[in-house]
């Protein structure tokens, strides 16, 4: 496969490589946070140089993200300072970021944004809101993709998504203001609904499709294709444990995996060591597969992650393994998988 094919967003002019780059590992944000990583600002920035360098032109990123520090860290790094058209950004609406109440200052802020708490919201003048933050704190004039990010973490998120969210970004669409709308989210049901009540270009699909999960196959992916929508596909690795030693503890969707679901892995791993294939690869490639996928944007953490990446899509994986994976029940029969 390759990494930089470009594939078209439906009629928004849009295209995304088949690889990307989430920016949540790059966000400075430790588990208390809720999303792994912890990289400084400093390297941060590198790998994403880095990544502008290789050539990888699209880019994910959201204000929950270390609390502003990932749009923060994007928006030092060289991708600002290239040809906007050259690559596609995306961020989120869901989260408003405020200072911390005591107006505490911050001694070593090398994101240069203060400390920042963040607070669930998909109110209209909040997106309004989110978005004009976003951008100061990307160094840039203009986001390429929207994606209501999260709403079924509150018991109001659905219906503020529903009833002003999503008409705000379709007002904001139609001014060409942004190119495409669409939600990030870790289920698939949501996303299912927002399809059918909306025109939507992309869904930000997390951990639920993925060589380990495949909640999102029957229903959601058949309906994407049905009216055009693309996938991005975020957490292809379901936050490490397809990208981990086996051997030691690993997580799932950012908790402990379970014991079930780390045997499933390991007969993953066992299958692709008797091919001769780096299961990060097959993570990719399966996914990728999928005619509604239009992009995987795992994160990094280091530039060796960064490029390692790159190769695993590009490695050659033959169609035995595939077969050798349905045959023991690990895959659907009638997933897509590389030709």
């Amino acid at each position: 496969m390759d990494p930089f094919k470009k594939v078209e967003l439906g009629n928004t002019g849009i295209k995304v490589p088949q690889l990307g780059l989430g920016t949540a590992p790059l966000s400075g944000a430790t588990l208390g946070d809720g999303l792994y990583g912890g990289t400084a600002h400093d390297e941060a920035v590198r790998i994403l140089n880095r990544a502008q360098e290789l050539g990888i032109s699209y880019v994910d990123t959201a204000p929950l993200y270390g609390t502003g520090r990932a749009e923060a860290r994007v928006g030092h790094s060289s991708y600002v300072a290239t040809d906007r058209d050259s690559f596609v950004i995306s961020t989120k609406i869901g989260r408003v970021l405020d200072p911390l109440s005591d107006g505490q200052q911050v001694q070593d802020d090398p994101d240069g944004i203060g400390e920042l708490i963040s607070v669930n919201s998909w109110t209209r003048d909040n997106v309004l809101r989110s978005l004009e933050e976003s951008l100061k704190r990307l160094n840039i004039e203009r986001v390429d993709i929207v994606y209501v990010h999260d709403p079924d973490v509150e018991i109001y998120g659905r219906e503020q998504a529903l009833n002003e969210a999503f008409p705000t970004l379709i007002e904001l669409k139609e001014q060409k203001i942004i190119k495409a709308i669409g939600c990030g989210m870790n289920e698939w049901q949501m996303p299912l609904e927002f399809i059918q009540r909306f025109d939507l270009d992309i869904i930000l699909l997390a951990g639920r499709y993925t060589l380990l999960d495949h909640s999102g196959l029957p229903k959601l992916l058949p309906e994407c294709v049905k009216r055009n929508v693309k996938i991005a596909v975020g957490g292809p690795y379901n936050s490490g444990i397809l990208a981990r030693d086996l051997s030691m503890p690993v997580t799932f969707d950012y908790e402990p995996a379970p014991n079930n679901l780390v045997s499933q892995a390991r007969e993953l791993t066992k299958i692709c060591l008797e091919h001769q294939v780096d299961l990060k690869a097959a993570a990719l490639q399966f996914v990728l597969a999928h005619p509604a996928v239009a992009t995987a944007i795992p994160g990094a953490q280091s530039i060796a992650e960064l490029e390692e990446n790159i190769k695993m899509v590009q490695e050659n994986i033959p169609t035995p393994l595939w077969d050798s994976m349905r045959d023991a029940g690990l895959i659907p029969q009638d997933a897509p998988t590389p030709s």
